[in-house]
């Protein structure tokens, strides 16, 4: 009897610490400028999604918290990457969600990490594209392919892919006026020349066009893209010169096309319209949808604002532009921000240099997918130059720019489900 007794306080003090476990404190990693390390905190929840764990994104709480059951490798990892966190206990929670409820707030469930492709040519360094920097900082693992992987199919492997700063239209970069004689240059050119012919097309340029309808069903399909300087307007110059030659014969063999204006078609872009071409080899700029000039004249200490949208009603570009400040410095590239009057109408406006001409950050649908395109080339580096050292990260662990990036990693991790209406 002694011994039955022993057993049943047994089963219930276990019930009794399940039932402390179950209503036990939850982990909270603050996103607003009490946080000690904004971009090392999304590689813990990336983590934490990658074993298997659910974690709440608290949209315009507290700049964009998270919020997750206690786990022991999360705790540990922000202690060892220096990032700010708290425990939470039940009443605390139930006021979380109260204030959420009654705010222009939103609580999206996170569900999986998101896989992740960088479209970078082998000639690229880490360091000189801020995504890799920063998904390397964060310590978020990703795949790095190139047009032979794109040609045999597989960016169907992932739910997220970047463009490196990559020219799509076939003239390296227009850096042929400055960097013609350069080593690197002249590397860049060999082994686009060659990987051309090796794939069977004739000039790099009908290679690159391949590679950008390959986009267009990637994203079409249900993708997720996300891209930066260069490579947010030259795969939408490109389709629209489907039909035409806009690359001087420096660059393939032969001339433009007398007749390229009359030839451009941009229908199926995926955000630009109406632009016109700098076809010129010595000109360093591709076309009048960059904003380069005039954010140059403006000098350095300009800011984009982010805009603000409705966490319950609009809770994707909610998503993309959670950040402890709604101001985030200008910074320069060879594509800086988008001409209003060449954005199509109907793509989302994130953030815009107010007053001007440039909308520094935008977002739209593409088929069953997203585009998401940021101008520029470094948060951090206001002009970044050909040869300038790496950015070191650890030096701005609080940046609102660099954020702005892996707000779109996280993105295709969170819960689909439809609009409140």
């Amino acid at each position: 009897m002694a011994e039955s007794r022993r057993k049943v306080m047994l089963v219930l003090v276990a019930l009794a610490v399940f039932m402390t476990l179950s209503a036990q404190t939850m982990v909270l990693i603050p996103m607003d400028l009490t946080q000690t390390d904004h971009l090392k905190a999304y590689g813990v929840v990336y983590r934490l999604l990658q074993r298997g764990q659910k974690v709440e994104w608290l949209l315009n709480y507290r700049g964009g918290s998270f919020l997750f059951p206690p786990e022991q490798q999360a705790v540990k990892e922000c202690k060892l990457n220096g990032v700010a966190y708290q425990a939470v206990g039940p009443d605390e929670v139930v006021q979380i969600r109260s204030t959420i409820e009654k705010s222009n707030m939103e609580s999206v469930m996170l569900e999986r990490a998101t896989k992740i492709a960088v479209y970078a040519p082998p000639t690229a360094d880490p360091w000189d594209d801020a995504v890799r920097l920063v998904l390397d900082y964060a310590g978020i693992k990703y795949d790095v392919v190139w047009d032979k992987d794109v040609m045999q199919g597989k960016l169907s492997q992932y739910d997220w892919l970047h463009l490196h700063h990559e020219d799509f239209t076939g003239q390296y970069g227009k850096f042929y006026g400055s960097y013609r004689g350069e080593p690197w240059y002249q590397k860049d050119v060999a082994i686009n020349t060659k990987t051309a012919a090796e794939l069977g097309f004739k000039k790099v340029s009908k290679m690159d066009l391949a590679i950008v309808e390959l986009i267009h069903k990637y994203v079409a399909d249900g993708g997720m893209l996300f891209a930066m300087c260069s490579a947010t307007d030259t795969p939408d110059i490109a389709w629209a010169a489907r039909n035409t030659d806009i690359c001087a014969a420096v660059f393939d063999g032969d001339g433009i096309d007398p007749a390229y204006v009359s030839k451009l078609d941009y229908s199926g872009c995926f955000a630009f319209e109406n632009f016109s071409l700098m076809t010129g080899p010595m000109v360093y700029e591709h076309s009048d949808i960059d904003t380069y000039l005039e954010a140059t004249a403006r000098g350095p200490d300009v800011y984009f604002s982010l805009f603000d949208f409705s966490a319950k009603y609009d809770p994707v570009p909610c998503m993309l532009v959670q950040d402890h400040v709604g101001l985030v410095k200008e910074f320069l590239g060879q594509n800086c921000g988008f001409r209003r009057t060449k954005v199509r109408k109907d793509v989302l406006v994130l953030g815009e240099v107010a007053n001007t001409e440039e909308l520094k950050y935008i977002h739209g649908n593409f088929g069953k997918g997203t585009f998401t395109f940021f101008g520029g080339h470094d948060p951090e580096d206001y002009a970044h130059r050909i040869g300038d050292p790496a950015t070191d990260l650890s030096l701005h662990k609080n940046s609102p720019g660099y954020r702005l990036i892996l707000n779109n990693v996280l993105f295709p991790a969170a819960e689909k489900k439809p609009l409140k209406t």
